[in-house]
């Protein structure tokens, strides 16, 4: 075996800076916030009981839950609790640091501490009592509507899927990685419907309220997030 040196080996970081046009931001959501106001407004008028109930049934037989998934519908909504979510968001900041996407680390625990304030907010006001249709098949406390699991959720994994954008120049790309963010935030949802433990219109709310958060946070705490990453240099 040979004990010549072996040349120096260098990372080079991938190109970086691109990320979802504010306009289509604000405008997506805009978007995602007429469809929150809309639920609130139907809850609080009681004209979304039936659906609610009829959802909460659709995943059962009787007061049972159908067979064989349980376990993946709880994996599911593990991703979406204050535990996993808060450990991918972590990770995700210190891997931007380390990509020296500074910009892009600011504005994702931006997004993350805002949409915990503004969710707990919401909750707080509505005051909605969790359902008592069918057996909850996990323990959840506090109100119900709406969803934090999937307002949480939906802010943590899309404000990832927008950060770690900025590092293709594909719109293609960009628009895959937020749209994968998307199905997974949407199933972590249906799995609190599943279980019992909201109504189908808590996370409905939940998920426009945080997707509206992610993407106006993208846009509107982008130059602030600018500010403190290049005065931290």
């Amino acid at each position: 075996m040979s004990d010549a040196p072996r040349p120096a080996e260098t990372v080079v970081l991938p190109a970086r800076g691109w990320r979802i046009d504010p306009c289509h931001a604000l405008l997506a959501g805009a978007l995602c916030a007429a469809g929150f106001v809309a639920v609130v407004v139907l809850v609080r008028s009681g004209r979304t009981d039936a659906w609610d109930a009829a959802g909460l049934h659709f995943w059962r037989r009787g007061s049972q839950p159908l067979p064989g998934v349980i376990e993946a519908v709880r994996d599911f909504t593990a991703l979406g609790g204050v535990l996993l979510r808060h450990l991918f968001a972590l990770g995700a900041i210190v891997a931007l640091l380390f990509l020296k996407l500074r910009r892009e680390a600011v504005l994702l625990a931006a997004t993350v501490i805002g949409g915990w304030l503004v969710n707990s907010a919401m909750k707080a006001a509505v005051g909605r009592p969790r359902p008592t249709l069918v057996p909850h098949l996990t323990e959840a406390g506090g109100n119900s509507f709406p969803s934090g699991h999937s307002f949480n959720s939906a802010v943590v994994y899309i404000a990832i899927a927008l950060a770690f954008a900025a590092m293709s120049p594909r719109r293609s790309v960009r628009w895959t990685v937020t749209g994968c963010a998307i199905v997974l935030t949407w199933a972590i949802a249906i799995s609190r419907v599943w279980l019992g433990v909201h109504y189908p219109s808590d996370v409905l709310a939940g998920w426009l309220g945080g997707a509206s958060w992610a993407f106006f946070a993208s846009a509107a705490l982008y130059p602030p997030a600018k500010v403190v990453a290049d005065t931290s240099r």
